[in-house]
C-alpha cells in the first residue's frame, strides 16, 4: 500500500488534511499510524494497541476526518469516546489543528461543568463528537444527542475506561447508536476486561500492535532512587529541582490528592510561581489553566494524580518524577509516556521506599526491562522515619506478600483476642491488652520486631501499637 515509504501521502489523504499535517511539521508517519492508517481507510474494525507519546491520536483521526469529509447536516456521524476531559481536549487539540482547512463541526462533551452550553454547541450542527461516556449519556437522557447517523465509534484509552468504570455507559451508549457502523479501539495494553470488550462489539476486527504490551517508550530513560520515607522524598524532590536545570518542565505524579497538595505547598515556598498541581478536586477551569500554563512553559513543575496520566500531551515535557509508585502497574508506564513524546528524549525517576521496592520489581517484569538504579546524593539528609509511617509501610508490604501467598502470617495478621489482661495487670479485669509493635531500623532496611496481642479497645492505645494520631 506504500506506507513502507514513511510519507503521508501514500495514504492518499486529501489535500486539506496534507496542507494540516505539513503545517504541524510532521515529516513522517509513526509505526501505529503506518499500520493503523490503511486498515481504517479500508473500512476494517480496528484494535490498536499503542502506549501514549505513538501518535495513535492521530492515527485515528486522519482517517476519520477523510471519512466525514466535509461539514453536512445537523447530528454527528462519528463518536470518539475518551475517559476524562482532559484525553477529550487532548484530542479536540489534535482535530482543531488537523481540520482546519476543512468546514468539519466537532464538539466536546466532558462533565465539571453545566451542559447548557454543550448542548447548545451541539444544536447548532456537529460532525463529529468528542465526550466522555458519562456526559455523552446524559446529553443523550436529554435528548440533546441524534445518534442514528453515527457511521463511526472511537474507544480511546479502553483499559483506562474499564480500570474508570465506564464499562456500564459503554454498553448503554452501544444500544443507542447503529449496529451498522465502523469501531476502533485503541489501548496503551490489552488485559483481559479489554479483550472481553473487544469481542462485544467489533466484528472481525483487524490487529495492530506497535510495541509488546506496557512496554515502556523507548525514548524514556528510567531511573531509581531507594527512599525510606516521605520527608526524605520531599528532600530530594527539593534537591533535584534546586540542583540540576535540565529539570525544565517537570510532572510529578502522586497515589492521593492530599500527598499531591501537600508536596505542592511544599515546593511552592521553595520554587514561588513555577508549581502548580492539579487533581479531581481541582475545578475544570483551575485544571485546565495549570496544563495550559505548564504546556506554555510559564510553570516549571505540575504535580498530579493519575487522573491526568493520559490526558495530557506536552511534547516537550523533560522529566517524569514518581514521587510514588502506582499500585496499578500499568499506570506507570502511563505515567513516563508523558515525556520522551514525539520521538524526544525525556528521562523518568522514581522515589520508592521498602514496600514500594516489592512493586518496582513487578513494574519491571512487567515492562521487561531493569530500572536503573541512582547512587545517593551526598547533600541529601535521610531522616529517620516516623513510627505511623513506617507500620503504614509494613502494613504495605504485609498485604502485598499476602496476596502472593494467602498462608502469609506477617506482623499485622489478625490474631485471637484475649479474654483477660496479664496476670496481675493493670487490664486484668476483662480488657483487652494492646500490642507492642517494635520498629528496628538496620541500615537502609526496616522491619518489625515483633508484634504482641491486637489494638486495644476504645481508649486502649497500646505502646506503639499503631494507634493512627
Amino acid at each position: 500500500m506504500g506506507q513502507d515509504t514513511g510519507k503521508f501521502n501514500d495514504f492518499k489523504l486529501n489535500r486539506q488534511l496534507l496542507e494540516a499535517v505539513e503545517e504541524a511539521g510532521w515529516q513522517a508517519p509513526t509505526p501505529i499510524q503506518q499500520k493503523a492508517i490503511p486498515l481504517i481507510n479500508s473500512g476494517h474494525d480496528l484494535i490498536g494497541i499503542a502506549q501514549t507519546g505513538t501518535g495513535k491520536t492521530a492515527a485515528f483521526v486522519l482517517p476519520l476526518l477523510m471519512k466525514v469529509k466535509y461539514a453536512q447536516g445537523q447530528h454527528p456521524r462519528a463518536l470518539i469516546l475518551a475517559p476524562t476531559r482532559e484525553l477529550v481536549l487532548q484530542i479536540e487539540d489534535h482535530l482543531q489543528q488537523l481540520a482546519r482547512h476543512t468546514d468539519l463541526r466537532h464538539v466536546s462533551l466532558y462533565g465539571g461543568l453545566g451542559p447548557q452550553k454543550q448542548i447548545e454547541a451541539v444544536q447548532q450542527g456537529v460532525d463529529i463528537l468528542i465526550s466522555t461516556p458519562g456526559r455523552f449519556m446524559d446529553l443523550y437522557a436529554r435528548e440533546a444527542i441524534h445518534t442514528r447517523l453515527i457511521k463511526t465509534l472511537v474507544l480511546d484509552e479502553a483499559d483506562r475506561m474499564m480500570d474508570m468504570g465506564f464499562m456500564p455507559q459503554i454498553r448503554q451508549i452501544l444500544e443507542v447508536i447503529p449496529v451498522k457502523r465502523q469501531n476502533l479501539l485503541f489501548s496503551a495494553t490489552f488485559p483481559p476486561k479489554v479483550e472481553h470488550l473487544a469481542e462485544e462489539f467489533l466484528e472481525w476486527p483487524e490487529r495492530v500492535e506497535v510495541a509488546p504490551q506496557a512496554t515502556a517508550a523507548q525514548t524514556v530513560s528510567q531511573y531509581l532512587y531507594q527512599v525510606p520515607n516521605i520527608k526524605t522524598k520531599t528532600e530530594l524532590l527539593a534537591h533535584l529541582l534546586a540542583n540540576q536545570e535540565e529539570l525544565n518542565r517537570v510532572m510529578v505524579f502522586v497515589r492521593s490528592k492530599s500527598t499531591a497538595e501537600n508536596i505542592f505547598r511544599f515546593l511552592d515556598r521553595k520554587f514561588r510561581g513555577q508549581v502548580r498541581v492539579i487533581h479531581a478536586n481541582k475545578g475544570q477551569n483551575s485544571r485546565i489553566n495549570a496544563v495550559e500554563a505548564f504546556k506554555e512553559g510559564q510553570v516549571r513543575v505540575l504535580v498530579s494524580t493519575d487522573v491526568t496520566a493520559r490526558g495530557i500531551d506536552i511534547s516537550q515535557v523533560s522529566h517524569v518524577i514518581n514521587f510514588e509508585v502506582p499500585l496499578l502497574y500499568e499506570d506507570y508506564v502511563h505515567r513516563i509516556g508523558r515525556t520522551g513524546r514525539a520521538f524526544l528524549e525525556g528521562q523518568a525517576i522514581t522515589f520508592a521506599n521498602e514496600a514500594e521496592m516489592l512493586h518496582v520489581h513487578e513494574i519491571e517484569a512487567l515492562i521487561r526491562q531493569p530500572i536503573e538504579p541512582l547512587p545517593w546524593p551526598e547533600l541529601v539528609t535521610v531522616s529517620p522515619t516516623p513510627k505511623q509511617e513506617l507500620i503504614d509501610i509494613m502494613r504495605e508490604i504485609d498485604t502485598y506478600k499476602r496476596k502472593k501467598d494467602p498462608d502469609f502470617k506477617g506482623a499485622f495478621h489478625e490474631k485471637k483476642r484475649a479474654t483477660t489482661g496479664r496476670p496481675g495487670g493493670k487490664n486484668s479485669g476483662g480488657k483487652n491488652n494492646a500490642g507492642r509493635s517494635g520498629a528496628k531500623r538496620s541500615g537502609n532496611s526496616y522491619k518489625v520486631s515483633g508484634s504482641r496481642g491486637s489494638k486495644g479497645k476504645k481508649g486502649g492505645s497500646g505502646r506503639g501499637g499503631g494507634r493512627r494520631k
